[in-house]
């Protein structure tokens, strides 16, 4: 089927588009209203229909025959393991973790946060929750006990499922002490604490709330799925706010289960039994809809892979995965593709290996540059397909349809909008423009199936920061333009959200904690251009006393400080002491003029600036420190 015909079907007929989709997946009550409107005037998808995440993804591929199937291949070069499990071993796994989940009182629509690193049982805690109703929230294990505690505060989680540690290439992570650590700071303090112990020794300084995940597991009873509407929350799961404050992103059932069935055949161009690699984490949405319940539902073997795409134990360990494990199409950030790249420019590794399995080769979670897509597309011999989406939409909003046709590519362009996003780019006065002028990215209401329902215990924020900035519309909060030919450029974010190696991190947040050292009188902190993580975040420091001597020290304590409290994946490195920041008259901080500085992009000096030579003494300090194109 073509493109647009496909496209404008599910845009003038929503309704029946999506009804027809929703026929793709087993429902235990197949809806009858297929979409609905909250008090918000926003869609809600499959209302009075019945189904489980859990049963979709395992139970149905049982009872069709496949339960000897491998449906996920866990490979950890860091730990030298591979496993191969099977839907039967799945539904083993999770139907008893299930059980014992109930054991300890949790029931439908009570909430479980789960902290773990990449290896299999942290699959297990996400389709054992679906299973019986409750609502996961996945905390990515990068981030620090502070951030952790914010999400443990949030969702008010009854229980914590974790690991004893993380393992990586040089180090240990200490999964278990950072949770005692974040609850220790928290007001209501989860029931529970389960935690899988990988080192199989006791563990260190035991809490009262502790519960050993295996013993949990050998003596619980296999439940089986239950029933759960479509509008149930199937997960929250946390994406940076403007307000330095992380919004839980709600996803529904029924809507989800959908979206995801859709993507794996339409976007991606999967069949079922193909093997599907998403190379991201499970505690970022990639990792939700694409390492677990995209795959599976699809009955796909997903590779759960824990390592970095470099050292471990080089640069060939992408290539020799997918040629190991029969990969069909694979989806990785376009970080990952440079930090090869720049280990082995003339793709030497690739030659090594039998890549006659890979299909498609997909890049999202930031901007792709030209270099990186050539290269890809030059080594790899098969269509490497740019596309955008993000936490919120759970699934893909801007692709080329592998699954459809094949556009021609343009360099820069995620193609053209997936079906079911009526995507506009709007002016500041919420009128579309067209035809490379540059504006707001929208996508015009309804939104379809599988994108957030709301945010957790906060709709008014969800209206005031999505709904209500362009009335009728869904604001994505990044800026775009169309070109004459439709496709969608997407220029970065228009607020203080930046994009770190495809992981959306607060500048707002950073600020806030590099203002609070006592030696800090004012700052700012926004993100510049970084040739391996697309961006990484550069913070500007006026101090209250001159001191020379103490500035090393100083700012070597603010990186520690945003380190401790965000954790590594700020990748906040980089301090500059100033005499002053540049400012209206009115006393805003002119952030933008500074990262455009940075990253040598045209920038005009506003008439409202209270002194334009500050502008060189920024340019004097950022030459000095080799920042940005300085460098």
């Amino acid at each position: 089927m073509k493109y647009e015909d496909f496209y404008n079907e599910s845009i003038k007929q929503p309704e029946e588009f999506w009804r027809k989709q929703a026929s793709q997946i087993d429902w235990h009550t197949f809806p009858k209203n297929i979409i609905s409107k909250d008090e918000y005037d926003y869609a809600q998808w499959f209302q009075d229909g019945q189904l489980n995440l859990s049963y979709l993804c395992i139970d149905k591929h049982i009872e069709d025959g496949f339960g000897e199937t491998v449906a996920l291949i866990y490979d950890s070069p860091v730990t030298q393991t591979k496993e191969h499990i099977t839907f039967n071993q799945l539904h083993h796994e999770v139907s008893k973790l299930a059980g014992g989940l109930q054991k300890l009182g949790l029931q439908k629509g009570d909430t479980c946060i789960i902290y773990m690193p990449m290896i299999p049982q942290a699959i297990y805690a996400m389709l054992a929750c679906v299973r019986i109703g409750v609502i996961h929230s996945v905390v990515f294990g990068g981030f620090a006990p502070h951030e952790l505690a914010i999400r443990i505060t949030d969702c008010k989680a009854k229980a914590i499922i974790t690991a004893s540690n993380g393992i990586e290439i040089d180090k240990i992570i200490p999964y278990k002490p950072f949770v005692d650590e974040a609850i220790e700071s928290v007001q209501d303090k989860p029931e529970h604490v389960i935690v899988f112990n990988r080192n199989d020794t006791e563990i260190e300084s035991p809490k009262s709330y502790d519960v050993d995940y295996q013993n949990l597991v050998d003596n619980a009873p296999s439940v089986e799925a239950i029933p759960l509407h479509s509008t149930h929350p199937s997960y929250i799961l946390y994406t940076s706010g403007t307000t330095g404050t992380p919004k839980g992103i709600i996803r529904d059932t029924g809507g989800y289960a959908t979206a995801l069935k859709f993507s794996m055949k339409y976007v991606y161009g999967v069949d079922e039994g193909e093997v599907f690699w998403a190379a991201s984490d499970v505690g970022w949405v990639v990792g939700h809809s694409f390492i677990v319940y995209g795959p599976l539902l699809n009955r796909n073997t997903t590779v759960l892979f824990e390592g970095k795409p470099i050292k471990t134990p080089d640069a060939s360990t992408f290539w020799r995965v997918i040629s190991e494990h029969k990969v069909n199409v694979m989806f990785t950030a376009p970080t990952a593709i440079r930090a090869i790249k720049k280990e082995d420019p003339n793709g030497e590794f690739i030659k090594k290996y039998d890549m006659d399995s890979l299909k498609y080769q997909f890049l999202a979670g930031e901007r792709c540059d030209l270099a990186t897509l050539t290269w890809t597309k030059e080594h790899l011999k098969v269509p490497v397909i740019d596309h955008w989406w993000q936490t919120e939409s759970g699934w893909p909003m801007i692709a080329n349809m592998a699954g459809l046709e094949l556009k021609k590519v343009k360099p820069g362009s995620a193609s053209f909008a997936v079906c079911g996003y009526d995507i506009r780019i709007l002016n500041e006065a919420g009128e579309e423009v067209n035809d490379d002028t540059e504006g707001y990215v929208a996508v015009k209401l309804p939104l379809p199936p599988g994108t957030l329902t709301s945010l957790w215990a906060n709709p008014q924020r969800f209206k005031s920061g999505y709904l209500e900035r362009f009335p009728g519309y869904y604001f994505s909060g990044d800026g775009g333009y169309k070109d004459e030919d439709g496709y969608i450029f997407i220029t970065g974010r228009v607020d203080d959200i930046i994009n770190v190696a495809g992981h959306r991190l607060s500048t707002a947040e950073m600020e806030e904690i590099v203002s609070s050292h006592t030696s800090v009188a004012e700052c700012a902190v926004f993100g510049i251009n970084c040739e391996l993580k697309g961006q990484k975040p550069l913070g500007l420091v006026v101090l209250k006393t001159e001191n020379k001597l103490e500035e090393e020290k100083i700012k070597n304590e603010i990186i520690a400080k945003v380190r401790y409290e965000i954790g590594a994946v700020a990748s906040f490195r980089d301090v500059l002491i100033v005499q002053r920041l540049p400012k209206t008259r009115s006393g805003k901080i002119l952030r933008k003029l500074l990262r455009s500085i940075a990253d040598e992009k045209q920038y005009n000096v506003p008439s409202t600036i209270d002194d334009i030579q500050i502008i060189d003494e920024v340019k004097t300090v950022y030459e000095k420190e080799g920042i940005g194109i300085f460098k």
